[in-house]
């Protein structure tokens, strides 16, 4: 009876996708009716284009609901549900293998410019997460309240349209050309250093991007004077001896991506169980089960950037990402932000990854009981995204067998780097940090 379920359902989709809605509906109206009702496959199949032969909205919606009933990640109903509640229009939706041509040519970028309305000085962000503060006379402008929180992006619907690839983000993206590294700076402002190799020859460019703008932002939590007092004291734990003066610490936002994600992992195990082998004896038997392991992620981060992604996911762990701000410009204010180049499909991919390794590694311990024989990420799901900027602080460290990069994390204090064998010669430790301390 399944296998014929199977067949009417085949003929059902043969049928509709030739247009000829009557008949295709008889062939999956009889698939419904024949197949097992916990055969989740073929039903939420059924039901799914069951909502596409037909034209009325309610029994539209109902047979969707029905569809996501029998499996709750099935793409193409959560996309046709998307576009009856007007989450997704249908223009919107983009072939992944034939992407628009982002637009060519140059448009001017839109940018606030944050002044002071006292002395016309320069507002920028203070390090007390909700203000900003005049460089000049000192005045303190709140930025008020978060009227929402973050929101996290449908990863499916996004996946669906051009906003998963990427899309237009009017901002000021900066291009060092020491480096190529690329920022999203502070509004009107016109020229930095390079927050990577300390290039002060940086231009503007006006081109549009095709980015996807950030749904949050954590603050910086203290200002350059305590990010050097933390690299001091981890220059001093490590028992570091720089060869050179040590530059201060320069403040920037790193983009990362965090995703929330969803499903089971299939698994095969086998048990022992003791069973009466007909002359009273308990003979052990080895029982071979099929099961599922519910999967539940939520906000695992994924750095954005390939330029210092292996001190930035030592030091992701320290954010507190609860802590997460609606993106608002005026962060910004102050430093700037790198550009992603790390797209969203991609760190999509890792995250789901790095979550079927970490469950797979701790289901024997889960499951004491089960020897597992082969598990299966198949059911696992990407539900759901943000893009979010985090603080951090850098700066370089010369010693007598290299140079190691550090990044200080803007909001715990915590600090990394791509330090190589520890140095035990140079010159005096605090006659090389003496100036990191000055007042």
């Amino acid at each position: 009876m399944q296998e014929y379920a199977e067949s009417l359902l085949r003929s059902g989709i043969i049928d509709a996708k030739a247009g000829q809605k009557d008949s295709a509906r008889r062939y999956i109206e009889r698939a419904i009716y024949t197949s097992n009702n916990n055969n989740h496959d073929v039903m939420s199949e059924a039901w799914f284009w069951m909502a596409q032969v037909t034209d009325d909205p309610v029994e539209k919606r109902n047979a969707l609901e029905n569809a996501l009933s029998h499996d709750m990640y099935h793409a193409r109903a959560r996309r046709a549900l998307a576009i009856m509640d007007g989450k997704l229009k249908p223009d919107e939706i983009v072939n992944p293998d034939n992407l628009p041509l982002a637009p060519t040519g140059s448009r001017q970028a839109d940018a606030d410019r944050f002044m002071c309305p006292k002395c016309g000085g320069r507002m920028v962000f203070a390090p007390d997460g909700s203000s900003l503060v005049c460089e000049y006379c000192a005045r303190n402008q709140a930025l008020g309240p978060a009227k929402d929180a973050a929101q996290e992006q449908d990863f499916i619907v996004s996946m669906a349209t051009v906003r998963g690839h990427g899309k237009p983000l009017q901002e000021q993206v900066f291009h060092c050309q020491g480096c190529d590294a690329e920022f999203i700076l502070p509004p009107d402002q016109m020229s930095t250093i390079c927050a990577y190799c300390g290039s002060p020859h940086v231009v503007k460019l006006e081109a549009v991007r095709e980015l996807i703008a950030p749904e949050g932002i954590i603050p910086h939590a203290f200002n350059q004077k305590r990010a050097a007092h933390h690299l001091v004291q981890w220059v001093e734990t490590n028992k570091l001896k720089p060869v050179r003066k040590v530059e201060l610490p320069r403040g920037l936002y790193l983009p990362i991506w965090t995703f929330d994600i969803g499903g089971f992992v299939d698994y095969t195990g086998e048990i022992v169980e003791n069973k009466d082998d007909g002359f009273g004896r308990q003979q052990p038997t080895v029982i071979r089960i099929n099961d599922k392991y519910p999967v539940l992620v939520d906000d695992l981060p994924i750095p954005a950037s390939r330029k210092r992604a292996r001190q930035l996911a030592q030091i992701m762990s320290g954010f507190n990402l609860k802590t997460t701000q609606p993106y608002d410009a005026r962060y910004l204010s102050t430093w700037p932000a790198e550009v992603y180049d790390v797209p969203m499909g991609q760190a999509s991919l890792d995250a789901r990854s790095q979550a079927y390794g970490t469950i797979k590694r701790s289901l024997p311990n889960f499951l004491d009981s089960v020897n597992i024989v082969h598990t299966s990420s198949a059911s696992m799901l990407v539900e759901s995204y943000k893009f979010v900027l985090v603080p951090v602080w850098m700066t370089e460290i010369q010693l007598q067998d290299g140079v190691t990069h550090v990044l200080i994390n803007g909001q715990s204090g915590d600090v990394v780097s791509d330090l190589p064998n520890k140095s035990a010669s140079g010159f005096g430790l605090m006659d090389w940090l003496s100036d990191l301390l000055d007042d």
